[in-house]
């Protein structure tokens, strides 16, 4: 029986074949060897330091042929995709339960957190676990999330031909539920409650109560209750500039890609920057809503800043940019940030007839690789 906390589960992954015939050594930071069998299993420590399984990036799941990027849905309509807000399955299981359960802070969904998934899909059914109410509990100042709510599910979906053609799954557990938890607590309320089969960590993860556990302590607590534990290398952010960013960088990272870096690249209008680190280009999402409508013409449209559903870049003029009005309107054009609005501006001489023929709701802006 799951305990209280556990909230919006959508549980719609399909079966992956997963039969793997193959056996191979491969050295991680000239320390120690690994051997991965099929599938892979948690290793015991070779020379007193930290029990890994470190899957490879040519490791494969041979289930059914992954979608092209193609035949992923655009997703348009922000309300189209119903949530289950079922901690309890039919049969009295967890929803997870069987799952392999990716650990981390997921705002992003940067190219660190989709190999987290892409592990997670090797071993089992993919599942994103993320604490929500943190920013209250802990008293941070709220601030809009890179990427918006009603988009997530757009580009997990995206993730299909990496992750065996299978969608992650988001499951979101109240932080103040498992704030007061220590390390050993936490990993029980896993297996015990959630009955998941496995985790994925990144090398630098934290848990439990101040953070006092870490990659070694998951994994020992991990093969105490029975469960698959995989520590994976961060993925580490390669671009020339990320060592010119005009901030201090979170002392708790070492160079990796993370969300952080996500806003900073935002922050100072980077996109070429951002897209490389998220895998894909920016999308901002505006919604009109009663108060804050969109004013349209033949060759512009302006929303106001109050109607953003996720974080924009700094103000400024960005080129190169896509309007998705709809699957088979996708408009080019220029974007202009102010202190109060965004402007599209294109040469397309019909954005008022559409917008008064559909009554759209939403302006879906991605931006190219132009910087301000």
């Amino acid at each position: 029986m799951v305990g209280g906390g556990v909230s919006r589960i959508s549980h719609h992954f399909r079966d992956c074949d997963f039969h793997f015939h193959f056996h191979f050594t491969f050295t991680y930071s000239a320390f120690q060897t690994f051997h991965l069998s099929s599938p892979p299993l948690p290793l015991k420590p070779r020379w007193g330091g930290i029990s890994q399984t470190i899957v490879p990036s040519n490791y494969r799941c041979f289930g059914t042929p992954p979608k092209s990027p193609g035949e992923i849905p655009l997703l348009f309509d922000c309300f189209s995709q119903q949530e289950e807000d079922r901690e309890i399955l039919s049969d009295g299981t967890s929803a997870v339960a069987g799952g392999i359960v990716a650990l981390g802070k997921f705002d992003a969904l940067h190219i660190g957190h989709r190999e987290l998934a892409i592990q997670a899909s090797r071993a089992g059914p993919p599942f994103l676990l993320s604490f929500v109410g943190m920013a209250k509990v802990l008293g941070w100042e709220p601030r809009a999330p890179i990427v918006a709510k009603c988009d997530r599910k757009r580009i997990l979906s995206s993730w299909v031909p990496y992750c065996c053609n299978m969608v992650p799954e988001e499951f979101e557990v109240e932080f103040s539920s498992v704030r007061h938890l220590n390390p050993r607590q936490f990993v029980e309320k896993l297996s015990k409650e959630l009955r998941v089969r496995g985790v994925v960590a990144g090398e630098n993860y934290r848990f439990g109560y101040k953070a006092a556990g870490d990659a070694l302590e998951l994994v020992k607590l991990c093969e105490e209750y029975g469960m698959e534990a995989y520590i994976i290398k961060s993925v580490m952010d390669k671009n020339r500039f990320s060592a010119d960013m005009n901030s201090v960088t979170n002392s708790k990272e070492r160079g990796q890609v993370s969300s952080t870096r996500v806003r900073e690249a935002l922050a100072v209008g980077d996109l070429k920057y951002v897209s490389e680190l998220l895998g894909r280009p920016h999308r901002l999402i505006l919604m009109a809503t009663d108060q804050e409508r969109f004013s349209t013409g033949q060759y512009k449209v302006s929303a106001p800043r109050s109607c953003l559903l996720n974080l924009a870049p700094k103000e400024g003029l960005y080129e190169k940019c896509s309007l998705l009005l709809d699957q088979e309107n996708v408009v080019q054009c220029s974007v202009v940030i102010d202190s109060k609005f965004v402007h599209i501006e294109t040469d397309y001489g019909g954005l008022s007839d559409i917008f008064c023929s559909q009554n759209l709701k939403f302006l879906f802006i991605e931006f190219g690789d132009s910087c301000t």
